[in-house]
């Protein structure tokens, strides 16, 4: 098996959050740090050297490829801050249209800040994503 390249690293993530050097973006992810940690119920890590991921699963795909990565979780990016939630969560395609300003990849929300969306549409589509992930990678 080859390993991910992206691993969990013992970073800090309070020191990975105080070297964004932008403050609204330091606060956006400081929020989102918050959001996450609340609603996974864990505490998050820095993975590679720009994710910061919470909760932890298993994967094998059919070619045989197999490794582990997190749940949910973010990085600050130059265009903005990359969310990484399951594409397919229940009501996905009925709240989008309800986020705000966004774009949606196969498994990445990307915002350029929080003020742009609203935040109880984002729980929501973390919570549906978390509940997929678990549904298809029980613990």
């Amino acid at each position: 098996m080859t390993a991910n390249k992206t691993q969990p690293t013992e970073l800090s993530v309070k020191t990975w959050l105080e070297g964004i050097t932008d403050p609204v973006r330091r606060r956006d992810c400081e929020q989102l740090y918050a959001i996450m940690a609340e609603l996974t119920g864990t505490h998050g890590v820095i993975w590679g050297d720009s994710l910061v991921g919470f909760g932890q699963y298993h994967y094998r795909y059919e070619s045989g490829r197999e490794g582990d990565f997190f749940r949910t979780g973010f990085a600050s990016r130059k265009a903005g801050m990359s969310i990484y939630l399951m594409a397919c969560g229940m009501d996905q395609h009925q709240l989008l249209p309800q986020l705000g300003k966004h774009k949606m990849g196969k498994s990445c929300l990307t915002v350029k800040r929080l003020s742009d969306i609203d935040l109880d549409v984002l729980k929501q589509l973390l919570l549906d994503s978390l509940q997929e992930m678990a549904r298809r990678y029980p613990d």
